[in-house]
């Protein structure tokens, strides 16, 4: 998905650049950037992080930054920041986010003017690039972000480092968060609330959906409103957002701690324990074993020294690699227990037939399994959520495309809850997995569990709404 962090201070501002981009680590995959501005001049580093932390990559280049502004990305897979020179002035760019109709944007550019993109490997173009083109087609910064959020398919939401301030946008319908900090002397942006106590910074702002705001050293003001529909992406909560963050004034881990004991409120089996699949799982699991007033006990540690999360790379072995290196299984409470596992979702499911295959290696009796949202029967239209997952690999449309012949057949009905189809797939799942039992969390349960009205809620990859 991907992450960002700007600042704008009345001091030198390297360190909260570098420590606030660093909080964003666990979004990204592949690339990592810093820039600030100094004297008029702007000092860019970029990095591959696909194989090293950020802040190895970058301990040494921020001795050599300088400036009282800067911006920060954690990225996807797109080389950023990016400077550009334009008739708006020179400026740095980053951006969050997907842009589902990239290559129709691009042919239109190269259609009515005369504009060139710069390759990056595999032949695709610079998303964050492109964003640039359609700015710059505009004659303010203001009108350039309306231009482009209009014509963008997905959700894009960027910073912009100008000499004069930081431009920040939130996505048109608020699928990803924007959220001002402040200090004495010094304001931030960020993707994640996380990046702010340890830097001593409080919440000023959460933007709304389409909001742009110009940040200099006196403050923040407003440059658009916000729009009137909020869509913000529910998986955030489940899944992809920091424990300690909060998006629209809700906090991630209780978020989880809520879904899990919806999950207990509705089960009625006999387990000697409950754990969840570290790390994502865990505070799931905590809520489950809370309301059940069963044990909660962790039948894998996870070793997290030198093993990056196993979203992260492209190539499903060595996802699979990953996952299970880094949980090393603990035989004494597995062994002759009865196991109910909590665990964010089931996307996949390769990894995960792997671990249940290796708790009854180790003598578990009985395996159930929790996941915390509902069965993903659709591809994201509107986010990066995985760049190499297709609808197909996904375990309810393999599940459906076993029963029906194809995977595209009564969509709607397997995604209802309750239906025949519905307990078919599960029990497809099921199956495929070796799993004693399989039961997924209801959509109304995590629409209560996140605490905002449902039409606030980006919730497509389970029930197709949009």
């Amino acid at each position: 998905m991907g992450g960002f962090f700007g600042i704008v201070s009345k001091n030198e501002c390297k360190d909260d650049l570098f420590y606030g981009t660093d909080y964003h680590s666990h979004l990204g995959t592949k690339r990592g950037g810093l820039v600030t501005l100094h004297k008029g001049n702007y000092i860019r580093y970029i990095h591959d992080i696909t194989n090293s932390q950020f802040k190895s990559k970058f301990q040494h280049d921020i001795i050599n930054m300088q400036g009282k502004s800067g911006i920060g990305v954690i990225s996807d897979f797109e080389d950023q920041p990016l400077i550009i020179g334009s008739h708006l002035g020179n400026y740095a760019i980053v951006t969050v986010g997907v842009i589902k109709n990239l290559e129709e944007l691009a042919k239109n550019a190269f259609k009515h003017r005369k504009v060139h993109f710069s390759e990056m490997s595999g032949g695709e173009i610079n998303p964050t690039e492109l964003v640039a083109t359609m700015i710059n087609e505009e004659e303010s910064f203001e009108d350039g972000i309306k231009n482009a959020q209009n014509k963008i398919e997905g959700s894009c939401s960027i910073l912009i480092l100008t000499k004069k301030g930081i431009y920040a946008a939130r996505d048109k319908f608020g699928r990803t968060p924007v959220v001002l900090g402040e200090k004495k002397d010094s304001f931030v942006v960020s993707f994640e609330t996380c990046a702010f106590p340890n830097l001593n910074y409080n919440i000023a702002k959460y933007l709304g959906p389409g909001e742009v705001v110009f940040i200099t050293e006196n403050g923040f003001e407003q440059k658009m409103p916000p729009q009137n529909k909020l869509q913000i992406c529910s998986f955030l909560w489940v899944y992809y957002g920091y424990p300690s963050s909060c998006y629209e004034n809700i906090n991630v881990e209780q978020v989880r701690y809520r879904c899990g004991a919806k999950l207990a409120k509705k089960d009625s089996i006999k387990v000697d324990l409950v754990a969840g699949i570290p790390d994502s799982g865990t505070s799931h699991a905590l809520g489950y074993a809370n309301e059940s007033k069963l044990p909660y006990k962790r039948p894998f540690v996870k070793y997290t020294p030198t093993w990056a999360r196993s979203f992260m790379p492209q190539n499903q072995d060595q996802r699979n690699l990953i996952a299970k290196m880094k949980l090393i299984p603990i035989k004494e409470i597995i062994e002759d227990k009865r196991i109910v596992f909590c665990d964010d979702s089931i996307v996949r499911g390769t990894q995960l037939k792997d671990i249940i295959q290796r708790l009854y290696d180790y003598g578990a009796k009985e395996v159930h399994m929790r996941p915390a949202c509902p069965p993903l029967v659709y591809g994201c239209k509107f986010l990066n959520f995985s760049r190499s997952a297709t609808e197909l690999e996904l375990a309810a449309r393999n599940a459906i495309k076993e029963i029906e012949g194809d995977d595209k057949r009564n969509l709607d009905k397997y995604a209802k809850c309750g239906t025949n189809e519905y307990k078919e797939m599960i029990n497809n799942i099921c199956s495929r997995l070796k799993l004693t039992s399989l039961k997924y969390q209801e959509l109304e349960d995590l629409i209560y569990a996140i605490g905002l009205p449902k039409e606030k809620l980006c919730t497509y990859c389970w029930d197709g709404a949009e």
